[in-house]
Formats: structure tokens, C-alpha cells, sequence
């Protein structure tokens, strides 16, 4: 699992807990309810989780070079 994490190589159950994790986390539901839904709308979720993500980490980026 940490190898998955940090290096970015699992096997298909690995990423599929890391996903449900990372999608129970972002959006504060249960993980059961991420099994339930649509792969589609899962993998949709994921890559929109991860925009926010990019766009928070910008903002503070840029924020914080102000600051200096």
C-alpha cells in the first residue's frame, strides 16, 4: 500500500481502495456509497477531486508568494 501511495504502482484492488478512499475523504461519505455508484461517475468524481485539489495547492502557492 505505501508503495502504491508514494510510487504510484499497485495492483487493480490497491488503486480501487486508494480511489474509494481518496473519494470517501474529498467528498465526507461513506465509502459504501462510492462502491455503489457507476464506475463513469466515480473516475468523473476522481478527476474533479483532483482539480479542486490542483486548484487549492495553486492558490495557496501564490498566496503564500505574496506573503514573502
Amino acid at each position: 500500500m505505501r508503495k502504491a501511495v508514494r510510487q504510484g504502482e499497485a495492483d487493480l484492488e490497491t488503486s480501487f481502495l486508494i480511489i474509494t478512499y481518496t473519494l470517501a475523504t474529498g467528498m465526507k461519505i461513506s465509502p459504501l456509497e462510492i462502491m455503489k455508484m457507476p464506475a463513469k461517475m466515480v473516475m468523473d468524481f476522481l478527476y474533479l477531486h483532483r482539480n479542486i485539489e490542483e486548484f487549492k495547492a495553486d492558490t495557496m502557492e501564490q498566496e503564500m508568494k505574496k506573503v514573502k
